[in-house]
């Protein structure tokens, strides 16, 4: 800031938007050069792009894999006559000085390979959850060997994790709305699964998370409809490139399934669909039971727990005084006979009887659902291969009619 008073005294000139520093970042690759050297190369980097001429900071990171510099300089010359000017391709410039200087201290540069040689990111990596994030928490700090299990929490509340001791533990980490149970984590963060590590009768196995699977091929694009709306001759062309790539790849998993032809393609599809419909219908109509047990459940007990109250209220000739001292009983009561009715039910089953119901359909239904999304899946691939096909020969169809034409 000095500087720059300095500079506004010599020339007179002041600024809207002053500029008060650059920066240039520069990597290296990793394990080939330590802190030290890296700080070096960049004090020299500076040195000799800004000639001794302006005043600069060299920060050397290490928090992540390649190790790589911050290079900040002041905008404004040391003696305070002349500022940085940010010419045409200065990047390439510093870009080019750092090379240079890399390779006179036997460090590899980047190659330079033409557009389309390079290598392009397709595949981007995966968002790390709040589970996975205290699930690698929770390894670490059992491979320290905390010495039980109140040891253990007091290491995740000095992670920075807010811990909910009771019947099932519950940690919050910084900007989570909700609290996390360790059984709700799978097989091996349980409780009970982790105080026998911590105890010596198990072996703990860091999770590892699978990676999500690749679509095998996606639905094409409509050309014509998307020419219609006004897209370029450019997007035509990689428009035509991508479906013969994707059409490629559906013939493959055609081949797959040992499917040769459209009518048996779309009778694959159709008895996926229903399969698949079937199902959900079936897991739906479990969902249905489950609640209808709850509520009948509900009245069932309200039921008995209010009679002895609702027969003294009989016997008292249905006094508005005894209602109104216990009418949230006889309320109760009253919907718990009109639930029965309505249900047509003449004699009450018992809790046992539709507790047991109640768990065995939970049981179904959650052996169901891998099945359930296995045939979602496969319906979903087999409806995709078949619109795939279907487009396809469409537009093969209107190009052979239009040469036709001509």
């Amino acid at each position: 800031m000095l500087t720059k008073k300095l500079y506004e005294q010599a020339t007179g000139r002041s600024q809207k938007s002053n500029i008060i520093a650059y920066q240039i970042r520069q990597s290296f690759r990793p394990g080939e050069i330590t802190a030290e050297e890296a700080n070096r190369i960049g004090y020299e980097l500076a040195s000799r792009f800004l000639k001794g001429k302006h005043a600069f900071i060299v920060a050397t990171h290490t928090d992540r894999e390649h190790i790589h510099n911050h290079i900040i300089y002041n905008s404004t010359t040391l003696d305070g006559t002349r500022k940085f000017r940010d010419f045409f391709f200065s990047g390439l410039a510093v870009q080019r000085l750092s090379d240079l200087i890399c390779l006179e201290h036997q460090l590899s540069v980047i190659e330079k390979k033409p557009y389309r040689e390079r290598q392009k990111r397709i595949v981007y990596p995966p968002k790390e959850s709040n589970r996975d994030r205290l699930c690698s928490v929770i390894d670490s700090i059992l491979a320290e060997k905390p010495k039980d299990y109140e040891d253990f929490l007091q290491r995740l509340e000095q992670q920075g994790y807010e811990v909910k001791r009771g019947k099932h533990t519950a940690v919050k980490g910084k900007g989570q709305k909700r609290f996390i149970r360790f059984r709700t984590l799978g097989i091996g963060y349980g409780e009970d699964e982790i105080k026998a590590v911590l105890e010596g009768k198990a072996k703990h196995h860091p999770y590892q998370k699978q990676p999500p699977k690749e679509q095998p091929f996606q639905l094409l694009v409509d050309i014509q409809g998307k020419m219609a709306a006004g897209k370029s001759v450019g997007y035509k062309k990689w428009a035509t490139t991508f479906n013969l790539k994707e059409m490629s790849k559906t013939l493959l998993f055609l081949q797959e399934q040992k499917i040769s032809s459209a009518d048996e393609l779309r009778e694959r599809a159709t008895a996926a669909t229903e399969r698949y419909h079937a199902m959900g219908d079936s897991i739906k109509a479990a969902e249905t039971r489950l609640a209808e047990i709850a509520v009948l459940k509900t009245h069932i007990i309200n039921y008995a727990k209010t009679r002895p109250v609702y027969d003294a209220y009989r016997k008292s000739g249905y006094s508005k005084k005894f209602l109104e001292a216990h009418r949230e009983e006889i309320t109760l009561h009253k919907a718990a006979k009109a639930a029965f009715d309505e249900a047509g039910l003449q004699k009450l089953p018992k809790v046992k009887e539709l507790d047991a119901e109640f768990s065995e359909l939970l049981t179904k239904k959650k052996a169901a659902y891998p099945d359930y999304r296995k045939a979602r899946n496969e319906m979903q691939e087999l409806v995709r291969a078949q619109k795939n096909v279907e487009r396809f020969f469409a537009e093969e169809k209107d190009t052979a009619e239009k040469t036709q034409t001509r």
